[in-house]
């Protein structure tokens, strides 16, 4: 296993949380960057022979404003790690997949729920949460013949570092701003572990995962 961020420290953290063991490679890279990401898939690659699965995982947000006034920085800053960063790791992905012997390997692509309905003063976010979805399509159409599978999962409300503004309050459709029910965030991870764990003749496209509660269907 190698995980693959900006903040060595998270890193760290979460390799200790799953009993990472000599095995597990700590790489420290920025997704939008070209070159650090082709270093690290290539020193990933050298140090297993292979490369089985890309969970693309890594996403950031901006402040929440309307359309009119969000800030190109801000807008930018978003599509850099959300859309330019899950693409440049799923193109190195997909070109590893598609050259090993045996040929194929799985990418699983972390959506959102908001590339399906947005939340108020979300257009950065929701933005590069739609094109996730052109990129999921994207790679399970041109992956077809080096079997390469593509799945995304769209994840809702879990208990996250961002708990605690769903739990304090966040701005509805209709302008009330109310609580929101979480999900245990073992619940996020069960559902990666099942799509990740399917055999390669067999694939979740699309998946959704929130708390049962939220308002997601007809959201506000």
């Amino acid at each position: 296993m190698a995980l693959v961020g900006r903040k060595l420290d998270r890193l760290e953290e979460t390799a200790n949380m799953i009993g990472a063991t000599a095995e597990t490679l700590v790489l420290q890279a920025d997704v939008a960057d070209e070159a650090q990401i082709e270093a690290v898939f290539a020193r990933a690659v050298n140090h297993y022979g292979q490369l089985d699965l890309l969970f693309n995982n890594a996403g950031t947000s901006a402040p929440k404003a309307a359309i009119d006034m969000v800030d190109l920085r801000h807008f930018n800053r978003v599509l850099a790690t959300n859309v330019t960063g899950a693409f440049l790791c799923a193109r190195a992905a997909f070109r590893q997949m598609k050259t090993q012997d045996p040929q194929g390997g799985r990418i699983i692509n972390n959506g959102s729920v908001s590339a399906h309905v947005p939340r108020p003063n979300g257009a950065p976010y929701t933005i590069s949460k739609h094109a996730i979805t052109g990129l999921t399509r994207q790679i399970s159409l041109d992956g077809r013949p080096y079997n390469i599978a593509c799945g995304q999962i769209d994840i809702g409300n879990a208990a996250t570092g961002v708990a605690d503004n769903l739990n304090a309050g966040m701005l509805q459709p209709d302008g009330r701003t109310s609580p929101e029910p979480v999900m245990p965030l073992a619940s996020v991870a069960e559902a990666v572990r099942c799509m990740a764990g399917l055999p390669l003749d067999s694939n979740i496209q699309f998946m959704t995962i929130m708390a049962t509660q939220m308002p997601f269907i007809g959201r506000g």
